[in-house]
């Protein structure tokens, strides 16, 4: 116990903590874009109660590691090939995130904006529960790559309960800035949506032990370069703009 508050402890929450944070983005923008179909005054309902359900899974997963272990023992196999119960979570998660972003960039290009400004306003666009049971789901895989990211990290439980709470809060408070910026700009949504697309598909090779063949740090280091490289068109569209206003409202020379 006297480990725990030991320098090395104290080191090993706060890489821990970070890990989860990162590990954590996917889940808050998945959050983000479907609390976003929600009527305003229910979105921060819908954020607090998803993440929240995230902080009781993970923590009720580290203790029940022995099980995410078990969980890895092949339920299905054909030929020389076996599907675990993770594995399964894993390919069921791949698949539906990959369906639920690549549908919400197609509707993004189809959308009638009188028509949703109008959803938007009657709370018909989707309901809480319906959200909150897409959270749920997405919820449970994603902890499990985090959990396994803990345990791969550290062998003592408080230590792994204390980053997954501190980083779930830290996630909590920039959850609304985070949404709202990305649902305020379709660029970034769609950016958003794809990285998602691109998690799904990772969670689909993961689940085929295929991981191998996209590595993740890979991906996270290409969505933030795009990030930067979208970051600064915006503000070169928002100066050429700024531009284009003032020389408009010029009078001529006679």
């Amino acid at each position: 116990m006297d480990n725990i508050f030991s320098l090395a402890s104290l080191i090993n929450l706060i890489t821990l903590t970070a890990m989860e944070i990162v590990l954590g983005i996917d889940n808050v923008i998945f959050i983000s874009i479907i609390s976003g179909k929600l009527p305003v005054d229910k979105q921060a309902k819908a954020r607090l109660i998803g993440l929240s359900l995230a902080l009781v899974f993970r923590i009720g997963l580290l203790f029940t590691i022995s099980l995410i272990v078990g969980m890895e023992e092949p339920l299905l196999t054909l030929m020389d090939f076996g599907l675990s119960g993770r594995d399964l979570i894993l390919l069921a998660g791949g698949i539906f995130l990959i369906y639920k972003s690549s549908s919400e960039i197609i509707e993004k290009f189809y959308e009638d904006h009188d028509q949703i400004s109008q959803l938007n306003k009657n709370g018909k666009m989707l309901t809480v529960p319906a959200a909150i049971v897409q959270i749920v789901f997405l919820d449970i895989v994603f902890s499990f790559d985090s959990i396994l990211t803990a345990v791969g990290l550290s062998r003592e439980l408080m230590i792994m309960i204390g980053a997954v709470i501190i980083s779930l809060f830290i996630m909590l408070y920039f959850s609304k800035p985070i949404s709202d910026y990305v649902n305020n700009h379709p660029s970034i949504r769609i950016m958003a949506l794809s990285f998602l697309v691109m998690i799904g598909v990772m969670l689909v090779l993961e689940g085929l032990h295929f991981e191998d063949l996209i590595k993740k740090e890979s991906v996270y280091i290409a969505m933030g370069f795009a990030l930067i490289v979208e970051l600064l068109n915006m503000k070169l569209r928002d100066k050429e703009d700024k531009y284009h206003h003032d020389t408009s409202g010029q009078l001529p020379d006679k």
